[in-house]
This record gives C-alpha cells, structure tokens and sequence, in this order.
C-alpha cells in the first residue's frame, strides 16, 4: 500500500442513539470526571453547566500549570545561579533545542493538533453508535504502536547525529564537544514526550484535565532534582540528564489514568456495522501539521543559529529572555488548552457556528490576558529580571541586556497568542482521522491543508531579515525584533486563512475588540513603566508597577467597553459591593 491510501481502523459501532441524560447527576462531574457525553451544549442551562465544567478545568488546569511553571522558573534560576551566561550554558541550550523542538511537536502542538480531533472524532460517532466495538479504543490500537516506533527510530537518529546537528544548529559555538555530550543526552527525550502528548491529547479529548496539567510539574522537578544533586559534579551535563530523567516522570504521570479510562470504556463486542460507521486515518494529514510546527520552532534555530556568532552568553540572554516573557503566555496558553476540545468536539458534530462563537471568545480573552502580562513586563522588565537571576554568576550587565531583549519579545506576545488560537481549529477542520463515509476521506491533502504552513514560512522569511538587518548593529536585540516581527506577520496571515478555511470570524467584531484591548495595554505600560522606577529595589519596583499595571488595564479596558476585562472588572465589583436588599413590602421603617 502507498502513502496516498488511507489507513482503515475499523470501528464499526451499530445501534440507536444513545438517550438523553436527564437525571439529578447531570452536569456534575469535575474535570476528572466528566458525564459520558462530555460538557452540555445546549440550552441556558446546559449553557450554564458548560460554564461551570470549563471553570473548573480552566482552574485545576491553571493550579497545576501554575505549579509547573513555578518550578521551571526556579530550574532556569538554578541555571542562572549554577552556570551564569557563558559558553557552558550556550553549549547547553543548543542541546536543549531538540526537547525545545519535540515539546512543540509532539506535546503542545502538533500532536494535540493531531490526536485531540481525532479521539473527538472517535467520541462523536461512540455517542452515535454506543454499541459494537469501541471507537476510541480501535483508535489507539491502530496509531500508538506505530507511533512508538518511529519516535524510537527518531531518537537514535538524533543520538547518533548530535555531531552534525550541532555543526548546523550553532556553527560558531565555542564548546561544541561539550554541545555534542549534552545534545547526545537529550535526544533521549524524544520517546517519552512522544507518548506524553498522545496520552496528554487523548485524555483531554476526555475531557480529563488534571493528570495532562501536571506533567510539567513532573519533568521540572526531575530536572531540578538532578540539577540540585549533581551540578558540582557533571556541571550543566547535570541539566541536560535532569531534561532526559524528567521527560520519563512526564510520561509515567500518563499512564494511570489513560489505562483506567480505556478499562472504563469497554462494551459488548457486536458485529461491526456499515462501512460508514468507522474511522479512516489520513497519514498525509500528518504532513502539514508537522511542517507548521517545525516551522514555527524554526524561529528558535534562526536565533541559535545568527546568535552563535555573537559574543558568548548571547544565547542565553535570549533564552532567560524568552522564558520570562512566555510568563505572559500562561494564561492565554491554559484557556486553548481547556478549550480546544470543545472547539475540536463541535467541528466533528459539525456546528460551525459553535466552533466560531468559541474561537472569537478565546481570541478576546487569550489577547486580554497577553497584552496585560506584555504591559507588566513593558513596565517592569529591569526589577523582574534582577529580582529572579541577578545573584550568582548572573550580574548587572546580564540584567540589562535580558531586560531589554524582553521589552523587544513583547512586541511579537499578543500574536503568539492569536496563533495559539486560531491554529487549533483550522486543522480540527480536516483532521488525521475522518469519517469513512466524508467525501474528504481520502489521502490527498489541498493546498488549502498547506497555508499555515506557508504564513509561518513567509513569517519566518521576515524574522530571517530582520535579523540579518539588525543584529550587525543590534545584536541579540536584532534577534529579538526579528522574532516579533515574524511572528506578527504569520499571525495577520493565518487569520485569513481561518476565513478561508470555513470558520466565519466576524472580523469587524474581532478587531474592534482587538483594538480596544491593544489601547489598555498600551496605556497600562506608559503608566506602569513610571511607577515602576520611583524605586530601585527591584521587589518593590515589580510591586509597584505591576499594581499601576493591573488597576490601569482595568480602568482602560472597562472605559473603552472590552468585554473581557469590563465583565470581570464589574462582577468583581458587585462581589465587593453587592447592592443592598429592597425594604420589604408593606413595613415601615423602625420607629415610625
């Protein structure tokens, strides 16, 4: 068989419609444990209970993300303290670029891309056909085995060409023996991340969110354990082991609950049903979602690679650069995770109008939250980047040039987090898995499949140039405008393409909203940035220019009429100050 025939799993699932669920339990079942068919959709009431599901997953997702983030904080602060800004610390992170490239592709994007439609697919029809063989689980025994071994193959390619990839990642570095050993040990890492974000993918299909939202916390705290105990030992050899160590906790975090959800899940074998009961995998729908993804981390090669001819420690004032600012991501990051499912759930029940209705919230909402982290760092770059790394190895200098990169990242966060958005539901749209009886069934990809793969291309041709361009006069501040340039540019592109694609946006609505919120958070940072320097202890300077930071953001996002901000600025406000009840009727005031 070609690659251009599709692969059948046969999931045949006759019977009759499941029947409505309308006992006291509905809508009751946490993040954890969800009603069979998912979070309601429909009514006020199923509204309402909808509501109440993705608030709860939104808050053990942001618990735990939180928690995870935290300590990521602390492993690159050890980093700092350990190791400094030096050649050391540059051969590391170009070793670190292969899990900085396999998170992308196989746990945050690309796999989710992938699998999360998929398994919704697989959800749509078991609720069609509740009997017969399990959808989800032929699913898994037609796409994990295969995908084992190719990311097993992966890794030993990685391993045994660490000289070479070096030699093209950082072509000037000083220690290239020393980014040889440690890339050597992270492509280890490849594996379980594999097996991370398909079990990560299917339990959130699942609409399981805390096992998926701990397994950061799993892998910073195998790095730091390794960091803690062997530092003065293997040097930042410790770090790339604790990278390859903590990949293993992540995944071992998955196992448990997918196995318990399969085992909960099985049903009566029946005959299988018509041909159009059953699932077709598409393995060239694969293609276009790993180029984008490869294609967007290419981003991060770009500025290894011009970087590595600048002075030593270039690399890592941009690397303690890019991790301080996607703190401003985190939020905007959770809300695409919990809502991606229900985006991806709608697209296979094909409600294009519930899909669009969903993606415009998260696009005002995600931007709302970016653009208030981007303004708290526009303002207070300088006090943050000395009150986390200045101590150790990490001196003043660091500071400044960490501080300034950060400022100039910032321009490019509010189109990080349009992206984010917008490029879930463009593959949900035509995914991996398809219907037997979908006339796009078939092993053939579109141009269409392929334009997020060009906008993040013609994205990354901009990055290129402006890099060049600047970096003679700039250096990794060159970088740093390259980088938010490009990724302006794919973000302008591939909202088109969502147009394109089928998903309606009300572009008057979105960008009217986008603006408003633009105008906050540009008014929050000239405010901020004041107040952030009555004072140089760089505590008291974050604390101060940060409260000028979230008060002004509010003030401007509610006067300007941003929904985003000015229903949670005013639900606050009446949980603050909730009116007082009405006199009861027919009784007069005491004493008259």
């Amino acid at each position: 068989m070609t690659t251009d025939q599709p692969v059948r799993a046969a999931v045949a699932a006759p019977g009759g419609p499941r029947p409505p669920q309308d006992g006291p339990d509905r809508g009751r079942g946490g993040p954890d444990r969800p009603e069979r068919d998912g979070p309601p959709a429909e009514g006020p009431p199923a509204e309402e209970a909808r509501r109440g599901f993705l608030a709860k997953a939104f808050g053990v997702t942001a618990l735990l993300s939180a928690a995870g983030s935290v300590l990521g904080l602390l492993r690159d602060l050890l980093l700092a303290r350990y190791f400094g800004a030096n050649q050391g610390t540059d051969a590391f992170l170009v070793a670190w670029t292969v899990p900085e490239t396999a998170a992308p592709l196989l746990i945050e994007d690309a796999m989710a891309f992938l699998l999360v439609p998929a398994f919704s697919l697989a959800l749509v029809l078991r609720e069609e056909r509740p009997t017969g063989p399990d959808p989800v689980r032929q699913l898994v025994r037609a796409t994990l085995p295969w995908l084992m071994l190719v990311l097993a193959a992966c890794s030993v390619i990685a391993v045994v060409g660490a000289p070479h990839l070096v030699r093209l990642l950082a072509p000037g570095l000083a220690d290239p023996q020393l980014a040889v050993t440690c890339t050597r040990i992270t492509a280890f890492t490849i594996l379980p991340f594999g097996v991370a974000g398909y079990l990560t993918s299917a339990l959130r299909a699942h609409h399981r969110y805390t096992a998926p939202a701990a397994i950061y916390v799993a892998y910073n705290l195998g790095i730091l354990a390794l960091l803690l105990t062997c530092h003065a030992v293997w040097g930042v050899r410790s770090a790339a082991l604790g990278v390859a160590f903590g990949s293993l906790l992540m995944a071992g975090v998955l196992v448990v609950p997918f196995v318990r959800g399969l085992r909960a899940t099985r049903r009566p074998r029946r005959p299988c049903g018509p041909a159009g009961d059953s699932l077709v995998l598409i393995p060239l729908a694969i293609l276009p979602v790993a180029a984008f993804t490869l294609t967007r981390q290419a981003q991060v090669f770009v500025e290894r690679y011009l970087g590595s001819g600048l002075p030593p420690g270039a690399i890592s004032h941009l690397n303690y650069a890019a991790k301080v600012s996607q703190l401003a991501m985190t939020a905007a990051i959770l809300i695409v995770l919990v809502t991606f499912p229900v985006v991806a759930r709608a697209l296979a029940a094909g409600d294009l109008t519930a899909a669009r209705d969903r993606v415009e919230k998260d696009l005002g909402q995600a931007t709302a939250l970016v653009l208030m982290g981007t303004a708290f760092l526009m303002a207070c770059a300088p006090s943050v980047v000395a009150l986390l790394f200045e101590r150790g190895a990490f001196g003043p200098h660091d500071t400044a040039v960490t501080a300034a990169v950060i400022r100039v990242y910032g321009l490019g966060l509010p189109a990080q987090a349009l992206i984010g958005v917008m490029v879930r539901p463009y593959f949900s749209i035509r995914p991996v898995v398809r219907r037997a009886d979908d006339p796009a069934a078939t092993g053939r990809t579109t141009l269409l499949d392929w334009y997020p793969v060009g906008a993040m291309a013609l994205g990354l041709l901009v990055t290129v140039a402006v890099g060049v361009a600047a970096t003679p006069r700039l250096g990794a501040l060159g970088l740093a405008a390259g980088n938010a340039a490009g990724i302006t540019a794919a973000a302008a592109l591939l909202m088109r393409g969502l147009l394109l694609r089928g998903i309606a946006l009300r572009l008057p609505r979105v960008l009217g909203g986008q603006a408003r919120l633009l105008a906050a958070g540009v008014g929050a940072a000239a405010l901020g940035v004041p107040a952030a320097a009555v004072t140089a202890d760089p505590l008291l300077s974050t604390l101060l220019g940060g409260t000028a930071v979230i008060l002004a953001f509010a003030a401007l996002g509610t006067a300007l009429g941003a929904p985003e901000v000015r229903g949670p600025v005013l639900g606050l406000l009446r949980a603050l100050c909730p009116p007082s009840p009405p006199a009861a009727e027919g009784k007069l005031p005491h004493g008259r």
